[in-house]
């Protein structure tokens, strides 16, 4: 269950990322106020699932599920540059996060 809660507070972090850029420096209200309700949902996320899980493996996938999913987000609806090297960057980021999930924790 805590690995989770670390998942969807990952594809949070990609909402608030995106609503970040959206909001052109806070000067958009809707994307603003995106902004706060998907940070403050993926913080208390990985809030609750650090109570169970390490802290270096969770925010790690944390951090990984928010950076890949921002960038391919970016690629699919923002007309950010798609290229080989990136593609393959994202994929060892999966990649990573797929192992450091499966390397396990104590709890």
């Amino acid at each position: 269950m805590a690995w989770l809660l670390v998942v969807v507070a990952g594809i949070l972090e990609t909402g608030f990322a995106v609503c970040l850029k959206l909001s052109h420096g806070f000067t958009r209200l809707w994307p603003t106020i995106a902004f706060c309700v998907f940070a403050l949902g993926s913080f208390g996320l990985l809030t609750l699932a650090l109570k169970r899980l390490d802290v270096g493996p969770a925010y790690a996938v944390w951090t990984g599920i928010g950076a890949a999913g921002t960038a391919i987000y970016g690629m699919v609806f923002l007309d950010d540059v798609v290229s080989t090297l990136k593609l393959v960057s994202i994929s060892f980021v999966i990649i990573g996060v797929i192992g450091l999930q499966l390397s396990g924790s104590s709890h």
